[in-house]
């Protein structure tokens, strides 16, 4: 889903606020707190994503210029790489630390995605890379995910897998390569 119009943002960011579970915003921005850098990063993507989206006016271009340029800078200053149009809403970044999703990634609503995460291709001949994970899935520590590939809904994907072939709805994914190892 493309954020094309106001409102679509609105929900968006909103939604995003609401995975991060903040009981004070306010106090975690005066004290520089990890969710609200990592909720600021998110709602700067947002915005970038609604500015690329949008029927451009001729200011437009200057206000995604801007949100790019902050989403370059935060992306070295966090070693957090999402490209835009990839995460749906809720989308959840837990501590700081290294990320990498390609841009064939797709990423359904409340999805969580610990550190050490790469999302990529099995090999640079691979013509379709494109990974497809569903709605509320949770990526643990260090997990990798080599496309093409498609992740059902309602997965947990366990800390140090590497997930190359698809997996079904509800279920628990973990080893080297990723096997199932509970459906719920």
């Amino acid at each position: 889903m493309l954020i094309q119009k106001r409102k679509q943002l609105k929900e968006f960011v909103e939604a995003d606020f609401k995975s991060y579970k903040m009981v004070h915003p306010i106090l975690a921005r005066l004290t520089f707190g990890e969710n609200w850098e990592l909720f600021a990063y998110m709602r700067n993507l947002r915005y970038l994503e609604y500015y690329t989206n949008k029927k451009q006016m001729p200011w437009d271009r200057l206000f995604r210029m801007w949100y790019w340029l902050k989403h370059r800078r935060n992306c070295a200053k966090m070693d957090v790489d999402i490209p835009i149009n990839s995460v749906g809403p809720g989308f959840h970044l837990q501590h700081r630390g290294f990320r990498h999703l390609s841009s064939h990634t797709r990423i359904g609503k409340n999805c969580e995605i610990l550190p050490m995460v790469l999302i990529g291709r099995k090999r640079p001949d691979v013509i379709d890379p494109y990974v497809t994970i569903g709605d509320n899935c949770y990526i643990s520590t260090g997990a990798i995910i080599l496309g093409p590939v498609t992740i059902g809904n309602n997965v947990v994907i366990a800390a140090g897998a590497v997930v190359t072939k698809n997996v079904p709805d509800n279920c628990i994914v973990g080893g080297v390569p990723a096997k199932i190892l509970k459906c719920i």
